[in-house]
């Protein structure tokens, strides 16, 4: 493969969503008022996002070859997304998230992980990795996956690029242990919450200073219905979301991840990215899953006029 512009390293998973009436709390039940499964994982579909707004991408992954993980190959496969980086175990069972949604969009989330618990650095095609102008890293749930995630940074040449979302589980460790990749960042992309765990600052703009002082270049916050705040240290905004009907929330931080990171590659400022990124985020919530609302560049031009 002739250079991309990025390649996703994270958690591969189908996710199994339930639209319920609400979520429920121990010894309750609620009633399902829809169901969907679709492929997903937070790299993977930012991935995906950034296949349909024309950018060359792959992946470095792992599945197994049943049911799921021919469902995750093949959707990558019409997404345009290239699958050389990606590992078919022999063994196990590929991830998959059952996911419940309600009426307000909220969601609560289950892992099964499978063989994304078991990447090691053997897994990892670094030359294909190397020849991208951006890795994009998001959490795994085993701490194997993410010695080889550390590895990997160590090992690629410094002229790639390197973009981090840390999610909840990655969040939830702190700062020292997540230190080896935040120091290879090049560009982080947490929500307020889960940069409040990783610096242990409530002040979003003191938390991406914070960060910013450990080596991150920009820092893009995610901030739900408030948009997102921007900053690369020289400048800074907080850039309005697009007002529409929430369906369901799911996969929303990683379009945004798509957008932004589209932006950038195609050497747009801060705001012009942080604008995409609320757009596409926008686009996503409207429709049921991760994937299915993602715009397509011509959306992209037409209806942001670019």
């Amino acid at each position: 493969m002739s250079r991309s512009d990025a390649v996703g390293f994270g958690a591969l998973n189908v996710d199994k969503l339930f639209k319920v009436e609400k979520i429920a709390a121990a010894e309750e039940e609620t009633s399902v008022i829809d169901h969907s499964e679709t492929c997903g994982g937070s790299a993977a579909n930012t991935m995906v996002g950034l296949a349909r707004l024309g950018c060359k991408v792959g992946f470095v992954g792992k599945i197994a070859w049943d049911f799921e993980g021919k469902m995750l190959f093949r959707d990558f496969r019409r997404e345009r997304v290239d699958t050389k980086g990606i590992v078919i175990s022999k063994d196990d069972r590929s991830g998959k998230v059952m996911g419940f949604v309600d009426k307000n969009g909220q969601r609560a989330l289950y892992v099964d992980a499978g063989v994304n618990n078991s990447m090691r650095p053997e897994d990892v095609n670094l030359s294909y990795a190397s020849n991208s102008r951006l890795v994009h890293l998001t959490s795994f749930v085993g701490q194997q996956s993410f010695q080889t995630q550390k590895w990997l940074l160590d090992k690629l040449p410094s002229r790639v690029e390197v973009s981090f979302d840390p999610g909840a589980l990655y969040a939830r460790t702190g700062m020292a242990k997540l230190q080896p990749i935040i120091e290879r960042t090049s560009i982080m992309l947490p929500n307020a919450d889960e940069l409040a765990l990783i610096t242990g600052r409530n002040d979003y703009r003191e938390g991406a200073k914070l960060l910013l002082d450990n080596g991150v270049k920009i820092i893009a916050v995610k901030l739900g219905n408030h948009g997102c705040y921007v900053t690369d240290g020289r400048e800074s905004h907080i850039v309005a979301p697009f007002k529409v009907k929430v369906i369901d929330t799911t996969g929303a931080g990683d379009a945004f991840d798509a957008g932004f990171l589209y932006g950038l590659l195609r050497d747009r400022n801060l705001e012009e990215a942080s604008r995409i990124g609320n757009f596409v985020a926008s686009k996503c919530i409207m429709a049921m899953g991760a994937r299915l609302g993602l715009p397509t560049l011509k959306t992209l031009t037409t209806e942001m006029q670019m």
